[in-house]
């Protein structure tokens, strides 16, 4: 089941954050149940064959939360899982942010945000220009959306009609410097992008049937491409990341490793 597999994904992140002590474990709990439906349901790709022309393409545009990226590419095979627990470590090709010369499977280098949106148009309108059926995929930050070129890249998505693009905000509705509302604040949301001239679908980014039916929705869309809103909860499965800003970007201690495991299901 995907469920099963999110899970799994959700324990990678601690043990990989855990043997760094570094890392975004919260952003990354946060999109596992998204990443899994994409990455084991939703996109075509082949892990033996990284480069094959008419793959579909993911970007991370929240290149922070690269551990759960990570994990969904090992379990899919594009590397050795036992590779994961180099993250962050001097020479390991899992970094703490993507890069594309070193990680078998990842399409971009990410991590300065707002920028993500802007590659994925790149991809989508090339692959319409080659007449390919490749399908993109973006992953974007709530917090990123302050940054003032996601909204010239939502301009050129609409006008060049992408609808081979689709993008979704992990509305966990947190950023490093406390809520987003409180920071600068993004809604109404959902009617931004819709006068960007974007579709616009609303999930439960938790809900795994809920995050499956709309990529297949947006699959259907023409003439424009597809933002999905998936509210989430910042360090979803582990009780006491769930909410918490200071986990954004802090590594569990060796007694939260243990909880967080347990709570995971598993035995540390």
């Amino acid at each position: 089941m995907l469920e099963s597999k999110a899970n799994l994904l959700r324990r990678h992140i601690i043990k990989m954050t855990f043997a760094a002590q570094s890392g975004h474990p919260g952003g990354s709990l946060s999109y596992a149940d998204i990443v899994t439906a994409l990455f084991f349901k939703v996109m075509r790709h082949r892990p033996g064959e990284p480069n094959w022309e008419d793959r579909d393409k993911f970007v991370l545009s929240k290149g922070h939360a690269a551990p759960v990226y990570y994990a969904a590419l090992a379990e899919s095979g594009y590397f050795p899982v036992e590779d994961l627990l180099s993250l962050r470590k001097l020479g390991s090709h899992l970094q703490g942010h993507p890069c594309r010369m070193k990680t078998p499977g990842v399409e971009i280098s990410t991590g300065s945000l707002g920028q993500g949106l802007s590659v994925a148009n790149g991809m989508a309108l090339a692959a319409k220009l080659d007449r390919r059926l490749s399908r993109i995929f973006c992953l974007m930050g709530d917090g990123e959306l302050q940054e003032g070129q996601n909204w010239e890249a939502a301009m050129l998505a609409s006008h060049y009609k992408l609808d081979n693009l689709t993008a979704f905000v992990d509305r966990n509705k947190m950023q490093i410097d406390g809520p987003t509302e409180q920071v600068m604040s993004l809604e109404p949301l959902g009617d931004k992008w819709r006068a960007f001239g974007w579709n616009v679908l609303e999930i439960n980014g938790h809900d795994m049937r809920q995050v499956l039916d709309a990529c297949e929705a947006a699959a259907h869309v023409t003439g424009k491409p597809t933002m999905i809103i998936a509210h989430t909860i910042k360090g979803k499965g582990v009780s006491f990341m769930e909410g918490a800003i200071a986990f954004h970007g802090k590594a569990p201690n060796a007694d939260e490793y243990r909880i967080a495991l347990k709570e995971l299901g598993e035995s540390a």
